[in-house]
């Protein structure tokens, strides 16, 4: 409330559209990750962190368990708390770094390629020009398939090349493995 008057205080314009007022401008780093030609990026599905948590979920269960078990024959039952502990907060971390994941993941289709960004602590942009495509993989493990989840992974000639776009909806992922491999076979190289 305005104090002086007993009316609500005026927002800056752009608060009342809905951004931050003093949220910095995007930085030059940022531009060199943008999708280009007036495009944005596609995500992945938000069922990715559900996807690797629950994987890591697997995992932790019985290795609290042998902690558990080798913590109380060898500490009793404080050293049982600690290891337990300790795969609880492993377990924690990988929620969140999953979830911090998930919103890194984008792709976009271009003309004459599709590029990839990921990336929590290193920031990564990956081209993959149509013409050098080989194949299309399209994977979907146990956690993925019980989630309708698929991973594109795209193979070039070069082996470094880790050009893959996990947890797409399955019939994303099949649209997308056909457009790929249609782009891939009309600009391929004789």
């Amino acid at each position: 409330m305005n104090a002086t008057h007993g009316e609500p205080p005026q927002l800056p314009a752009t608060a009342a559209q809905g951004t931050v007022p003093h949220a910095p401008p995007p930085s030059a780093a940022d531009s060199a990750f943008a999708p280009g030609d007036g495009r944005s990026w596609a995500r992945v599905s938000r069922r990715h962190t559900l996807s690797r948590g629950l994987a890591a979920t697997f995992w932790a269960l019985p290795c609290a368990l042998g902690g558990a078990l080798v913590g109380w024959r060898n500490g009793g039952v404080p050293g049982a708390v600690v290891l337990v502990s300790l795969v609880v907060v492993a377990l924690a971390v990988t929620w969140i770094v999953a979830e911090l994941t998930s919103r890194s993941y984008g792709y976009a289709e271009r003309d004459d390629d599709l590029i990839l960004t990921s990336g929590v602590f290193v920031r990564r942009l990956v081209v993959v020009p149509y013409a050098r495509m080989e194949f299309v993989d399209v994977t979907s493990g146990l956690v993925d398939r019980w989630l309708g989840l698929a991973t594109v992974r795209l193979h070039t000639a070069a082996a470094a090349t880790d050009a893959r776009i996990p947890s797409l909806p399955v019939r994303e992922a099949g649209e997308l493995r056909d457009r790929l491999a249609h782009h891939g076979e009309h600009r391929s190289t004789p």
